[in-house]
């Protein structure tokens, strides 16, 4: 069962995010600020963690020192609150569909800064090597697919909400370009803070207490460019509906629950295992969007998404089998050297 926990918590994950994207463009089309959408969620999730840190790490929680204050407002300012602005305003633009084929870049972009950073290596003389490569490329075409080929649509037969101007993969062209660009340009900030994570928890194991810092961190960015941004005070009104409904949930169950689950996942499995999820959030997504939302359906859709799933298990099976190889080969080698011993100590006893 602990070894298919970390599964478990992936899939977890990626239907928690489901849930933001379709909440969230349905708030956004009915008019929440996308930046002070941020600077709530924020809110909400260093709210919803204080507690818990106080609580279970607090007392054994290792010191901060200010070159880790630094290295976690940095850390916060580009993997999270430009992450999130840039990818709020980019979600306003385009689809949820289209936001999660989107993310499906982040395991290429996640896997070349692992490799400039030497946390991932590639044998490409070795089958696992190429099977890896082949993923990241299938990955790559499928993400190209959803968003460059569309081919016949398959309209839902129910769904039960239809937000106003809403289509598949928005239906004015700049639009559309402006989503993708600022889509991939949070993508790469997250793929960038996935690498930078791992170093970070070392550097500040408290995974709890590191997250609620990141969240409070982040709100206060979040509402320096929110204020500078959107100074009507009516902006920052929430009433009792489906606005407040979005913040809370991005905010305590998102924020909160998720990116502490996915603090563990990378800390466990690696930050390239976390990022070769995606490709499960995009099939998640774009039945739900379909379903709940009436979102259409192309046949490009479909073809992107068996490329991305294509591409998901061939990573995920190279560096299993990688990880199998160099297993065997230290225990090789540990078992060659105690022999290796055995024998000098024999010899120099004149045994041999």
């Amino acid at each position: 069962m602990n070894s298919k926990k970390p599964y478990l918590v992936v899939i977890l994950i990626q239907t928690i995010v489901c849930g933001y994207l379709l909440l969230s463009k349905v708030a956004f089309d009915r008019g929440l600020n996308t930046f002070v959408f941020t600077v709530y969620r924020q809110a909400a999730a260093t709210l919803f963690l204080l507690p818990f840190s106080l609580i279970f790490e607090w007392k054994n929680a290792p010191p901060l020192s200010f070159i880790t204050l630094c290295k976690i407002f940095l850390f916060s300012l580009f993997g999270i609150t430009l992450s999130l602005n840039m990818y709020g305003i980019g979600l306003n633009y385009a689809t949820p569909t289209l936001a999660a084929a989107g993310s499906n870049c982040v395991p290429a972009i996640t896997f070349f800064f692992a490799l400039l950073l030497r946390e991932e290596t590639v044998k490409i003389g070795t089958i696992p090597g190429i099977v890896k490569v082949a993923g990241i490329v299938a990955c790559m075409g499928g993400a190209l697919t959803l968003a460059f080929y569309k081919g016949p649509h398959l309209r839902p037969l129910f769904h039960l909400f239809k937000i106003k101007g809403h289509q598949a993969h928005g239906s004015n062209g700049k639009t559309w370009i402006k989503g993708c660009f600022l889509l991939l340009t949070s993508n790469t900030l997250y793929a960038l803070s996935l690498v930078l994570q791992v170093r970070l928890i070392k550097t500040y194991p408290a995974k709890l207490l590191l997250t609620n810092l990141l969240c409070f961190t982040s709100a206060i960015q979040s509402f320096a460019i929110a204020i500078a941004v959107e100074r009507d005070s009516k902006e920052w009104k929430l009433d009792w509906n489906v606005k407040l409904l979005a913040v809370a949930y991005a905010g305590f169950v998102v924020m909160g629950a998720a990116y502490y689950l996915q603090t563990w996942i990378i800390e466990k499995k690696g930050s390239v295992f976390m990022a070769m999820s995606s490709p499960l959030g995009l099939m998640i997504t774009m039945f739900c969007s379909s379903f709940f939302l009436g979102d259409i359906t192309y046949l490009g859709s479909i073809l992107g998404g068996i490329l991305l799933v294509g591409g998901l298990y061939s990573v995920l099976w190279g560096k299993s089998k990688e990880q199998t190889l160099n297993n065997e080969n230290n225990m090789k080698s540990a078992v060659e050297s105690s022999l290796s011993e055995l024998n000098k100590s024999m010899a120099a006893e004149g045994v041999l």
